[in-house]
């Protein structure tokens, strides 16, 4: 049967200090997988987490410990030059330029605006959020929980898959974007990670491992959009893989059998879910405050984050967001709870005609309807 057939803590934090809170969040690694190291997340006084704000919900992070807002900040910003014109220097988003005021004090609110929200994690996955990020949270370090991947010198790049080659890019991006440590480093690997070999595998592994023990990574984890294999390296190096980041949009559905939730439930996995608005194309509007589209996306870009919370396995959706609003409307959502019937078919007829519209290079999400 196919597929679809089944449907139905500051700068000035002393690396000491790092290690100790490091370890305590890997607790449950050495008693043992599964219910039980839900525990440690459960004895953790959601309080205590960063940027607590009691009109937020918080959600365990698997086996870490942590409690991570439901909703968090996605490294991208695709439409950013809405917001700063003239930005992008080439022909993408990450040709922006990192040293433009506009750019750095957009990123700046934009991070302002999340703590002030209670929002408390940030992915960042390439070269460029990682050091734009890390300067938007300079002297706050302690504010928000940071996740690095520097993918141009990762997996995807030959001449980067040993775990010493590894090693030496975490070691070399934390001194460019000026970090004393990674909350999660969660290396990116290839979009189909199955083309890796298993040695390929075990030495990324082995990087993470080394990472962790050497107080440089707090938690650690791995992208891959191939979801057989995110399966298999969660079954294979449990206590490894703390956390993934994969694909899950407002039209994924949990399969019923031989669903890779079986592992994320089963080894008690943190999952971030990227793309919850199908790389924008959810939405009629261009993102720019005055475009006469903003008041429906807006509903639309809430109605897709509550859907998406109510699978209970999903830590938090990491939407990309260019300005302060976008950061009051997904806040907004978490408080709204789930959606009603005609909220539901609403929701429903609008990522039919996002499907229909996937442009080319985003057609692999139809592979992320059923999960």
């Amino acid at each position: 049967m196919d597929q679809k057939q089944q449907q139905g803590q500051a700068n000035d934090l002393t690396r000491r200090k790092f290690m100790r809170d490091g370890a305590a969040a890997a607790a449950g690694l050495t008693v043992g997988l599964g219910a039980s190291e839900s525990r440690a997340a459960k004895k953790t006084d959601v309080r205590k987490t960063r940027s607590y704000n009691p009109e937020m919900k918080y959600r365990p992070l698997g086996k870490t410990g942590l409690w991570i807002s439901s909703v968090c900040l996605g490294g991208h910003w695709k439409r950013v030059d809405k917001m700063v014109p003239g930005v992008f220097k080439g022909g993408g988003w990450l040709s922006a330029d990192l040293n433009s005021e506009g750019f750095r004090k957009n990123r700046r609110d934009v991070v302002s605006q999340c703590i002030e929200r209670g929002i408390n994690y940030i992915d960042a996955c390439t070269k460029q959020e990682c050091v734009a990020y890390a300067e938007a949270l300079r002297g706050r370090r302690d504010k928000m929980y940071l996740g690095f991947s520097w993918y141009q010198e990762e997996m995807r790049n030959a001449k980067y898959r040993k775990t010493d080659a590894l090693l030496g890019t975490l070691d070399k991006g934390m001194r460019e974007a000026k970090l004393e440590y990674v909350d999660l480093w969660r290396i990116t690997m290839h979009e189909q990670s199955g083309r890796h070999s298993e040695a390929e595998v075990a030495e990324m592994m082995g990087a993470l491992e080394k990472a962790r023990k050497q107080g440089k990574a707090r938690l650690t984890g791995f992208s891959s959009h191939d979801r057989p294999h995110i399966k298999k390296l969660i079954e294979t190096y449990p206590t490894v893989v703390q956390v993934i980041v994969t694909p899950y949009t407002a039209k994924s559905k949990v399969l019923p059998k031989d669903s890779i939730f079986e592992a994320i439930k089963k080894y008690n996995v943190g999952f971030f879910g990227i793309k919850p608005f199908a790389g924008n194309s959810l939405f009629k509007g261009d993102s720019s405050p005055d475009n006469p589209q903003a008041e429906q996306d807006d509903r639309l870009a809430r109605m897709a984050i509550r859907y998406i919370l109510c699978n209970p396995a999903m830590t938090a959706p990491i939407p990309g967001m260019i300005n302060t609003h976008q950061v009051d409307n997904v806040a907004k959502a978490v408080t709204e709870g789930e959606l009603d019937k005609a909220e539901a078919r609403e929701l429903e007829a609008a990522m039919d005609k996002a499907w229909a519209n996937l442009p080319a290079n985003y057609q692999w999400l139809k592979d992320w309807e059923y999960v």
